[in-house]
């Protein structure tokens, strides 16, 4: 069946949230049908009952089925509606987009929470926004639900997430950073990897279309400073499969290189610090990263996942393309971080549910294997 013909899906999100505007942004590239409906309390409890989260975005397929997750869901999309895809064909540059696609999106959480929940301007904005559209079936004062939900985003993905004055200057230049490396790319090329959006620039979509582009004080900041990038998120916006051009560059561009030097640097050995607090039955713990230490950060299940699912999909590699990888990895100091946990277990899907069963929970009390 084509993307055209199917009947639609429904998304239940927020047009302010990090990862339903990801995965708006693959639906519609991929021309996939769907309807939009704003989360509210009631719509919450049902997708609890559904999924056993009530997270944002989730998916309810026409046959009453739903999902949850945007990474699996898109793993999901890309199986049933397989062209064109979004996962290159080349199985190295494969890999690469599934590292900096979960990269992106994950590291650049924390700078995106704190740009809009730290300046007072974009936080009395956003907590309009999220009153006007999730809350009305609230029975309060809009300005106490308001000052509520400041309060509670302040200190829930904010300050209970290491951002604090010691902080602060190292969280804002992973933005700055990424900001002037997507731009050297954009100079060059409309998207991350040649002529069509891949795995990767959804996952940088993620915190670029919905936060950095829209939230004041980092939107002012993109446009002043890299508008290339402001451009390629409203292209991505804008692209369609049915227009893009097909070609890819081939192997991995040098100016890739940056992104898995951070990873080597700072993204892989954050997650290895959370995965050994997980593995030692921690609730928070301290890690170091750059010359930084953020402290008493929470430890998270499903970062322990992410950190399992990257190195299940380096398993699958073909032999020659393991060796490839190993070398692109150990020449960004990649390697030795990404396996540096012995006992790797999260226990987040053991029934492999996902994505039709699942929490992507940043900051919880941890679950017990």
């Amino acid at each position: 069946m084509a993307q055209g013909d199917a009947e639609p899906i429904t998304v239940y999100g927020s047009k302010i949230s990090y990862y339903t505007g990801k995965l708006e942004g693959y639906l519609r590239y991929k021309e996939i049908p769907y309807r939009f409906v704003a989360l509210s309390p009631s719509i919450g409890r049902r997708l609890r009952r559904e999924t056993g989260t009530s997270q944002i975005p989730a998916v309810e397929l026409p046959d009453g089925r739903f999902m949850t997750d945007t990474t699996p869901m898109i793993d999901w999309f890309e199986a049933h509606y397989p062209e064109p895809s979004v996962i290159p064909s080349d199985p190295l540059q494969a890999f690469a987009s599934r590292l900096v696609e979960d990269y992106a999106e994950e590291w650049l959480w924390r700078p995106a929470m704190h740009f809009r929940w730290s300046y007072r301007s974009d936080a009395l904005l956003l907590s309009a926004k999220i009153t006007d559209e999730l809350l009305t079936e609230i029975p309060l004062p809009s300005f106490a639900k308001r000052f509520a939900m400041r309060r509670r985003q302040g200190g829930y993905y904010v300050r209970r997430d290491g951002v604090d004055q010691t902080t602060w200057d190292h969280v804002e230049s992973i933005y700055f950073d990424t900001l002037n490396r997507l731009s050297n790319i954009f100079a060059k090329r409309p998207f991350l990897l040649g002529k069509s959006p891949t795995l990767a620039d959804f996952g940088f979509f993620a915190s670029m279309f919905r936060h950095f582009s829209q939230d004041p004080t980092p939107a002012e900041i993109m446009r002043s400073r890299a508008p290339r990038v402001f451009e390629w998120q409203a292209r991505l916006w804008n692209a369609r499969a049915s227009a893009a051009g097909p070609e890819l560059l081939s192997g991995i561009p040098q100016d890739w290189g940056t992104f898995l030097t951070d990873i080597g640097s700072a993204y892989l050995p954050y997650l290895c610090s959370n995965a050994e607090s997980f593995a030692s039955g921690k609730n928070r713990h301290d890690v170091t990263v750059e010359g930084i230490t953020y402290r008493n950060l929470p430890v998270s299940q499903y970062r322990v996942w992410c950190l399992e699912r990257l190195r299940s999909h380096f398993e699958v590699l073909p032999k020659e393309t393991k060796l490839q990888a190993q070398a692109l990895l150990e020449r960004h100091g990649a390697w030795k971080p990404l396996w540096q946990v012995e006992d790797l277990r999260s226990g987040h899907d053991p029934n492999n549910q996902v994505p039709f069963q699942g929490r992507k929970v940043h900051y919880d009390l941890r679950r017990r294997i």
